[in-house]
């Protein structure tokens, strides 16, 4: 691994993160990978490619344009999102319930209108219903934000819910969190609480990832409910992501 100085029809000239220099014929090369780390102090550092979400709720950082990823949500609930520039992603999927005369399908637009190295902010929407529903549906507007770099960060939204056409008059708090722990390991914890109410959603787990897939694996415990026996839910996710210029 390391950095292509320079190439011509015939040669490549090549630094390894050792500084050595090796000049390399292209008819000896099999394959040129671009990876998408960073290079410090002198080691490659894998960043996570699935860095747009924490396990299901969206950070606040754009996908580039031209990339997206396919997402599988506890298997039954597929998901798939593109970047048409680079701050807005449109993404989208439907529910496979098995032998279901229905399934849910959902929509997830996504703005980042302000986006640092450190820091991105934008709003978005969910929306859901039923594919033989003649509801007008329901789901969540919110504003996000996401402050640290691709190995750690804090993401912190507020969402109003909506069904019918009736907006809730309180707001649902998000705070997240993400920290990798290696080159392919990465700590997460995704937290809903409704302001008003005595419940809430916390969760804790561990994403696995490679240059293009991502595995989460998750305990969800729903706080404030009384729930016999073992207090959390489990939550699996896989995410493949593609693009040119993850």
């Amino acid at each position: 691994m390391g950095t292509i100085l320079q190439q011509d029809s015939v040669t490549v000239y090549f630094k390894t993160f050792g500084e050595i220099l090796i000049t390399v014929p292209k008819i000896q090369i099999k394959s040129i990978d671009f990876l998408s780390g960073k290079i410090t102090s002198g080691r490659y550092t894998r960043v996570d490619p699935n860095y747009t979400r924490l396990f299901f709720a969206p950070t606040a950082r754009p996908l580039k344009s031209g990339n997206g990823y396919f997402a599988g949500y506890e298997v039954l609930f597929p998901f798939v999102a593109y970047g048409i520039n680079d701050f807005i992603i449109l993404a989208g999927g439907i529910s496979l319930f098995p032998g279901a005369e229905s399934q849910i399908f959902y929509l997830a637009p996504k703005i980042t209108a302000y986006h640092t190295e450190n820091f991105s902010a934008g709003c978005g929407l969910l929306y859901l219903n039923s594919t033989v529903s003649d509801t007008k549906g329901g789901g969540i507007y919110y504003g996000i934000g996401t402050y640290g770099d691709q190995e750690t960060a804090i993401t912190f939204g507020m969402g109003w819910g909506f069904v019918k056409g009736e907006t809730a008059n309180k707001p649902i708090f998000l705070l997240g969190g993400e920290l990798q722990l290696s080159n392919s390991l990465k700590l997460l914890s995704e937290n809903w609480i409704p302001s008003g109410l005595d419940i809430g959603l916390l969760s804790i787990g561990i994403r696995f990832f490679g240059e293009n897939l991502a595995a989460d694996l998750g305990l969800i415990h729903p706080a404030g409910s009384e729930i016999p026996g073992f207090p959390f839910f489990p939550w699996i996710g896989f995410v493949y992501n593609f693009g040119s210029s993850k």
